[in-house]
Order: C-alpha cells, then sequence, then structure tokens
C-alpha cells in the first residue's frame, strides 16, 4: 500500500487508493494539538496551586504557546513544502510527545512557560502538514471537502475529549498526567504514519531563505508581546520599542518576499479576495471567542464548584456541534452559498456569547449548555468552510504555505483573545474588594483566592470567595460581550468579503 501511495497521481482527478487510511492518521495528530490545548484550561486551577504563578505568568502559561506557534507556522509549513511533509510532521509528532513529558513534570511557573513553549516550537510542525497533507490526498473537490470536515470534526472532537479524559486523569491522579495523555497519541501516530502516508513537497522550492524564518519569527513574536504587555499593563518605552519591532520586521518579511524567486510565503496569495477573506475571518473569530473559553473552565470549577470530570461534560456540547456540523458544513455551503454558511456561523457564535453575558455564579445549566452549543454548531460551519476555500484557493504545490497561513490566523487570534480579553477578565477580577486581611495572592488569580481562603476562618473565607466569584463573573461578562461585538462585526465583514465565493465540484 506504502508504494500506491507514494505514486504521484497522473491526473488531478485520480482517486488515490489508501486515502481514508491515510486521513485517519492525520486526524491523530489534530487529536493531539485539540486535546493539549483544552486540558490545559482544565488543569489551570491545578497548575495555580501546586506552582503557584502569578496572574500574568498564569497567562503566560495558556498564551506562550500560542505565540511560538503563530511565530513558526509559516516558517514550519514552508519547510514541509522543501522537506516534505510527512517528514515534518512525524518528526515534529516524536518531539511534541517528548515535550510533553517536560511540561508534566515542571516545577516551577518559569520551566512550565518554557516547557509550553518548546511544545509551541513542535506544534508548529503539524497542523500546517496535516492540512496540506490532504490537499495531496484527495483531488476531488467534494472529496477534499468531507476530508476537511472530518479534519475540522476531529479536532472539534479533541475538545470534547480532552476535558473529559483531562477531567477524569485530575480526579485520580496529579495535573501532569494530562500532558502524558499525548503519549499513546503520539506513538501511533509515528507508527502508522510511517507507513500509510505517502511523502509530498513542493518539487521546485527553491532555496530556504533564513532571513525570511528569522523576520517571520521576530515580527509575530514582537508585535503579538506588544499588545499582550499593553492589554495587561499599559503602554510603556519597552512595549512600545518591542511593538515597532515586530511591525518593522514583518514589513520587511513582506517586501522580502516579493524580491526572491521562490519566497518563503508568497504574498500574492492575499490577492484573491476569497483567501484573505477567508483568513481575517478565522483570525477574528477566535479572538473573539478563545479569552472567555480560557477562563471558562475556572469558571465552572471556581466559581459554579464543579468537579474537574463535571466540567469537562459541561463543555461536550460546543464539541458535538462542531462535529455534526462540520461534517456537513462543505455539503450546506454548495447548496447555498459560502458566504451565507460563514455568515450565518458566525452569527450564531456571536449571539451565543452575548447570552453568556447574563452568566451568575448560580445560573442553571441549561443555558450554558444551549449556548455552547449554539457556539460548537456555528463554529463548525465556518471554520469547515473557511478551511476548504483556504485550501482550494491555491495550487497543490503551496499548500503547505497556505495551511501554515490558515493556521497562522487561527493562532494568532488564539494569543490575542487570550490576551486582550483575558487581560480583561483579570483586570476586572483583580479590583475586587474583600475583607480587610485579605492575602495579596488572592488578587492574583482566582485560583489563589480560593487557595487563601483555605487558611481563613469560615466567616471571613467566605466573604472573600463571594467577592472574588462575583469580580470573576464581571469580567467574564465584559469579555463575552467584547467577543459578541467582534464576532457580528466579522459576520458583516464575511458577508461582503466572501461574495460571490464558490467551493469546487466535481468535474
Amino acid at each position: 500500500m506504502s508504494t500506491t501511495l507514494r505514486a504521484a497521481p497522473p491526473t488531478e482527478t485520480e482517486r488515490r487508493p489508501g486515502r481514508w487510511l491515510a486521513l485517519s492518521v492525520l486526524v491523530l495528530a489534530v487529536l493531539l494539538v485539540a486535546v493539549d490545548a483544552t486540558v490545559l484550561g482544565l488543569a489551570t486551577p491545578f497548575i495555580s496551586e501546586d506552582l503557584r504563578p502569578s496572574g500574568n505568568q498564569l497567562l503566560w502559561i495558556g498564551d506562550v504557546y500560542s505565540f511560538v506557534i503563530a511565530g513558526l507556522l509559516v516558517t514550519m509549513g514552508g519547510l514541509g513544502d522543501r522537506i516534505g511533509r510527512k517528514r515534518i510532521l512525524l518528526g515534529g509528532a516524536t518531539a511534541f510527545g517528548a515535550v510533553s513529558v517536560l511540561n508534566a513534570y515542571a516545577t516551577t511557573p518559569e520551566l512550565m512557560i518554557l516547557a509550553r513553549a518548546l511544545l509551541g516550537v513542535a506544534g508548529a510542525t503539524l497542523m500546517p502538514a496535516t492540512l496540506a497533507l490532504i490537499r495531496n490526498l484527495f483531488h476531488d473537490p467534494r472529496e477534499r471537502s468531507l476530508a476537511v470536515g472530518i479534519w475540522g470534526a476531529m479536532a472539534s472532537a479533541g475538545t470534547a475529549v480532552g476535558p473529559i479524559v483531562g477531567g477524569f486523569l485530575l480526579e485520580h491522579f496529579w495535573w501532569g498526567s494530562v500532558f502524558l495523555i499525548n503519549l499513546p497519541v503520539m506513538a501511533v501516530l509515528v507508527l502508522v504514519g510511517a507507513r500509510t502516508l505517502p511523502e509530498s513537497r513542493n518539487p521546485h522550492p527553491g532555496p530556504w531563505d533564513l532571513a525570511s524564518v528569522v523576520l517571520s519569527l521576530v515580527g509575530m513574536i514582537g508585535v503579538v508581546y506588544a499588545i499582550k504587555e499593553a492589554a495587561s499593563h499599559g503602554f510603556s518605552p519597552a512595549v512600545l520599542g518591542t511593538g515597532l519591532l515586530g511591525v518593522a520586521a514583518l514589513s520587511g518579511f513582506v517586501r522580502r518576499q516579493f524580491t526572491l524567486p521562490v519566497p518563503l510565503l508568497d504574498m500574492r496569495l492575499f490577492r484573491r479576495r476569497g483567501f484573505s477573506g477567508a483568513v481575517l475571518a478565522d483570525l477574528l473569530t477566535v479572538l473573539g471567542m478563545s479569552g472567555l473559553v480560557f477562563f471558562l473552565s475556572q469558571y465552572l470549577q471556581l466559581v459554579q464548584g464543579r468537579r474537574p470530570f463535571e466540567a469537562g461534560l459541561a463543555e461536550l456540547p460546543a464539541a458535538v456541534g462542531a462535529v455534526v456540523t462540520g461534517l456537513v458544513a462543505g455539503r450546506a455551503a454548495r447548496r447555498f452559498s459560502v458566504r451565507a454558511v460563514v455568515s450565518g456561523g458566525l452569527a450564531a457564535v456571536g449571539l451565543a456569547l452575548a447570552a453568556l453575558t447574563t452568566l451568575t455564579r448560580t445560573t442553571g445549566y441549561p443555558l450554558l449548555g444551549a449556548a455552547l452549543l449554539v457556539v460548537g454548531v456555528g463554529a463548525g460551519f465556518s471554520f469547515t468552510v473557511t478551511a476548504d476555500v483556504i485550501l482550494s484557493s491555491v495550487p497543490k504545490e503551496q499548500a503547505g504555505a497556505a495551511s501554515a497561513v490558515s493556521e497562522t490566523a487561527y493562532e494568532l487570534g488564539a494569543a490575542l483573545g487570550i490576551a486582550l480579553l483575558g487581560s480583561i477578565v483579570t483586570g476586572v477580577y483583580r479590583g475586587f474588594t474583600g475583607p480587610a486581611d485579605t492575602p495579596a495572592v488572592a488578587h492574583e488569580s482566582l485560583g489563589g483566592a480560593v487557595e487563601a481562603a483555605s487558611d481563613l476562618p469560615a466567616h471571613t473565607a467566605q466573604a472573600l470567595l463571594t467577592a472574588a466569584r462575583d469580580s470573576f463573573v464581571q469580567g467574564l461578562h465584559l469579555a463575552a460581550g467584547a467577543g459578541a461585538v467582534v464576532l457580528l462585526a466579522t459576520s458583516a465583514a464575511a458577508w461582503f468579503l466572501l461574495k460571490n465565493q464558490k467551493l469546487e465540484n466535481s468535474p
């Protein structure tokens, strides 16, 4: 089978034997990344209690993975186009598993932040390679739409499996165990993928341009870091300087791409309205959702008092909605239109986030569960169709770079969402007024307040927890409201940017 899979198809429309088995290996990589992202939020209260990070360190633990991965995705996508997407996928999966062990046994906040950053380096190799291999495995447009839908559905399934499995582990083992679940998935991916995945690369990749790699990395990390620090602590000369350095590096990167015979990233892709519109929609959508999602597990556990496993089950409707709609999104976009499905999905997410501004400490689950289901349905439609648009907009030789742009938008949106909306939650939370003898650690994070309350007299502890939880919920209200505005504005923008955009049909 591996010989057949490696043979290049004589025509663009030939259906490669074994493509669905190969797809099953690719979605394991997606599952690996999705599970890791979701279990972190569930484990945050335990990490806070054990490592005692400051509020700022806690945000870094949450978003440094996205910062690093956003800075390296374009580089890794271009590298996969050059050295082979199978090779970089399997190498990245091996590294991802190894660094997961370092995450599991981190003993200080600083080591945890470093481990998350290294995990971002490994993770940057996975997502672009999987989408690029799908582009080269499935030449029939309708089959490719279904494959992308399955790819997206597995990412959503990971968001369901992660909290449930993570919740079980957190109730029976220490928090580091949630990272060790990556190891068996990685082992299956590497062993089976080595035999079933075809190798693919750009036949004329051009030389590797180190200057472009450095400019991309410095630019992305510089800009994102400056935005995060400005949102958390306001502007300072250091923050402004870092931001300007990042902007200058990105400008240099763009100019350099236009001068290279074979650029690391072909900037002419952005001249295609469908491509640029889909990328922008992904970035803004994730930005509007991620800050709230990052703090949702803390709300369920530390505000409403749910056990980790119960909190994981509570988040299940979002994943179920995304899985179901992801599988039918391509068909819906062909029957109606790309812009109707994407804009409608984003509007649904925006309205669901608006409904979450009514949350209180005692809100019943029906409202929360219904809102999460609508978020999943809307996101499943939107993300699946935009991924299909991005892949079908480029030649298969550039699939790695295009996939990297798609994933960069996703990760950049996640990092900015946690930085901006997360900073709103943190900023509002820190302003609560507790009892006179409230320890300073209680103002750093809600986990710190819960820990501090355990050492206080019952009456004082209850007053502290009530004030802290009310303040945390107020922060969630502002984050949900801001996210709703972003999603509804993105829905309107997508309606215009994706006008006349269509998915390919089978020949």
